[in-house]
């Protein structure tokens, strides 16, 4: 199955709000993180406003008009920030994330002149860092408590934390 991202568009927003969360916090799936982190991964509010951003990219992929995947990049400099990638879990472990990312990467050095590519992960999720690395991102180093203030879930444990990776474009 071939994926192409796009641009999202203000009627998807709905779509891309439910599958992040089922992506993030379903109960199936391989980067589901519910032992982690309870509650929604984001709301409608937070991708409307992605959408409204000039500064931000969300891009979808869609197979029979659902959408299966998606991620937003924000432009910062000559950096660009990947986050909210997610894929529907029914389609996870198939190189659909692998293919979403590496459309990302190129669409932010293409659109954005991105010279390094930045993300989040919740430093807990050793698999998921795996993941990354074996696609070329690094451990910076930089860890920050989980950001309870920007309504991404509340910690199931203690000592919660985020880490920053970063691969050259």
């Amino acid at each position: 199955m071939e994926f192409t991202l796009e641009v999202a568009k203000a009627e998807q927003v709905e779509g891309i709000c439910n599958l992040v969360n089922v992506a993030y916090r379903g109960k199936s799936g391989w980067t589901k993180e519910t032992n982690l982190v309870g509650g929604d991964r984001t709301n409608t509010y937070e991708i409307q406003g992605y959408l409204s951003s000039p500064n931000a990219h969300l891009l979808v992929a869609s197979v029979d008009g659902k959408i299966v995947a998606c991620v937003c990049i924000e432009k910062d400099d000559d950096r660009a920030c990947i986050g909210l990638l997610a894929v529907h879990p029914k389609l996870q472990g198939d190189g659909v994330g692998k293919e979403i990312l590496h459309q990302a990467e190129r669409y932010a050095s293409k659109n954005l002149n991105a010279k390094k590519y930045i993300m989040v992960v919740v430093s807990q999720r050793t698999e998921l860092i795996a993941y990354y690395k074996r696609r070329g991102y690094i451990r910076t180093g930089e860890i920050q408590k989980y950001p309870t203030n920007l309504n991404v879930g509340i910690p199931l444990k203690n000592g919660l934390t985020i880490e920053y990776l970063e691969k050259s474009a």
